[in-house]
């Protein structure tokens, strides 16, 4: 999933925006032979993504910087664990110091976010996906970075799948006609997936022959019956309102899927620190 011309883009336009023209302090405070040794260190509790995106930050900056790494992806931690050691060139070392946290916090974020849900919906069917409610420029990392927390992807982007939500149903006269103008345009290989916000719409998708109901924003009474309703004739997702508080109730109603944007636009990063 994360190619290196993909990765390697992105930490070069972040470097781009955060170093521009150079590292003013770096390089008027420190010589190019001078040697720095440090400790990657975990602040708080979570599940780790990103460490690969971390070491290359130093690698494109100086290939002298070594980062050895005491812990994986997807591995839990512990406050104050050290999660790896660094030593090279100061400058480079300091110079990139801001990218690679960003990016290893803001992924160690999202996978500890997932890691939550996936462990409260554990014993059930349902699993936890995330949306297209990523921050732009980086989808490609949010999204490893639910895989690295248990959880699995949706549509990577709007050429995945068909995806018919309420606006495109309005726009060419119901749920019915949205799912045969796709099913006469797609490959056989694609599926369709319909929003339904109300048990009449949820027999109107499965009438037409949807590959996906989401039931979307529906209480649990309401999500109980629809799964009834749609009797395992297609796949049943929830969304709206996904909650570490809430996820074990939705996931007990029988769905297969529950889809939650909060993991990746609302992440709270983890904190992590480098010290000399």
């Amino acid at each position: 999933m994360l190619l290196q011309a993909h990765i390697d883009r992105i930490i070069q336009n972040a470097l781009d925006e955060d170093v521009s023209y150079g590292d003013i302090t770096t390089q008027v405070l420190l010589e190019p032979t001078d040697q720095a040794w440090g400790r990657l260190l975990a602040k708080e509790a979570g599940t780790l993504s990103g460490l690969g995106i971390f070491v290359r930050v130093f690698a494109l900056l100086d290939p002298e910087v070594a980062v050895t790494l005491h812990a994986k992806d997807g591995e839990r931690v512990e406050a104050g664990a050290c999660i790896a050691h660094i030593q090279g060139p100061a400058q480079a070392i300091l110079t990139g110091e801001r990218t690679a946290l960003n990016i290893l916090q803001r992924m160690s974020g999202i996978a500890t976010a997932t890691r939550a849900l996936v462990d409260a919906a554990a014993g059930t069917k349902a699993r936890i996906v995330d949306t297209r409610k990523t921050a732009p420029g980086l989808r490609i990392l949010d999204k490893a970075a639910v895989l690295d927390g248990g959880g699995r992807n949706h549509r990577f982007n709007l050429s995945d799948a068909v995806m018919i939500k309420d606006n495109h149903s309005q726009a060419v006269g119901g749920i019915r006609q949205a799912v045969a103008a796709a099913r006469e345009k797609i490959p056989h290989t694609m599926k369709v997936e319909v929003e339904a916000e109300t048990l009449e719409q949820v027999a109107e998708a499965l009438e037409a022959g949807a590959d996906i109901i989401m039931l979307d924003n529906m209480d649990l009474p309401a999500i109980r019956e629809a799964v009834a309703l749609i009797g395992g004739r297609a796949l049943v997702e929830a969304s709206g309102n996904v909650t570490l508080e809430r996820v074990r109730e939705l996931a007990a109603t029988g769905v297969d899927v529950i889809s939650c944007g909060a993991i990746t636009h609302s992440v709270k990063a983890m904190d992590i620190s480098l010290k000399f």
